[in-house]
């Protein structure tokens, strides 16, 4: 019999957290919804349920801003242990690099880095003491290969990998691993809004051909991935399949890195 396992995944209102939620729900596990407004969180637990019908296991809404000590703590009150803990909350601005101000490089390490860092000093060290956990942290190419239109935002991805790391060896030994998983582009609403408005006139298609001539031209995938296609990643990595896979940065990229080893 398959054991069902309390999964967190944070930011999952929409896009790749969105689909990590309905990955892990299919296994009929109990997965909590995170955003930071209760209605919106609330919106999206009913739509997942809708798309998964009878096939599924239970949907919690868990709203909170994670960013903050307060939202975090909000968030850990309602769900205050977990087995396997997605740490996807993320946000990201195009911004030329001498404009960044003080207050978006703090703003991207609170909302990118910190809101991991603080659920795991809490969940961690509880999964350590049963014996079984999953953390896992959703970086970027960008954390490796930093886009000069956003380098505040490649910082916070590549903290998040010396973050993981040092987590994995703190837990190390306990049948609790630490990954990071590195998207490259994806299809999200934020991707999709970022394309209208960089390529109007444009179809999706069309625009998308741009993008990759343009902005990604290492990429091998030469489109945009889906967001089940990096939730399928996160789905392996927070199962006991993954067992003997801790400390990684494991890439479903599309082959943006240019190099073999991230």
């Amino acid at each position: 019999m398959a054991v069902t396992r309390n999964v967190l995944v944070t930011g999952s209102t929409s896009g790749i957290g969105e689909a990590i939620v309905a990955a892990f729900a299919r296994d009929g596990h109990l997965v909590g919804v995170n955003g930071r407004d209760e209605e919106r969180t609330s919106a999206a637990v009913e739509r997942i349920r809708g798309e998964l019908g009878d096939v599924r296991g239970e949907i919690r809404s868990v709203p909170g801003d994670v960013s903050t000590d307060e939202g975090t703590e909000a968030v850990i009150g309602r769900f205050p242990d977990v087995d396997v803990l997605v740490n996807n909350a993320g946000v990201y601005v195009e911004t030329d690099a001498f404009d960044i101000s003080d207050d978006a490089w703090r703003r991207l390490f609170e909302v990118n880095v910190l809101s991991g860092v603080r659920l795991t000093r809490h969940y961690a060290p509880r999964m350590a003491e049963r014996g079984w956990g999953r953390v896992v942290f959703i970086s970027s190419e960008s954390g490796v290969f930093t886009p000069r239109e956003m380098i505040h935002y490649g910082m916070t991805k590549a903290a998040q990998l010396a973050v993981s790391r040092g987590f994995a060896m703190a837990v190390a030994g306990s049948g609790v691993t630490v990954n990071c998983v590195l998207p490259g582009p994806t299809r999200t609403p934020g991707a999709e809004d970022f394309i209208a408005n960089a390529y109007s006139g444009l179809t999706f298609e069309e625009a998308e051909h741009e993008y990759f001539t343009s902005y990604r031209p290492t990429s091998l995938l030469r489109r945009f991935a889906l967001p089940s296609e990096v939730a399928n990643l996160v789905h392996y990595v927070g199962s006991d399949a993954s067992a003997a896979t801790t400390a990684a940065a494991l890439r479903v990229d599309g082959g943006v890195i240019p190099t073999i080893i991230p």
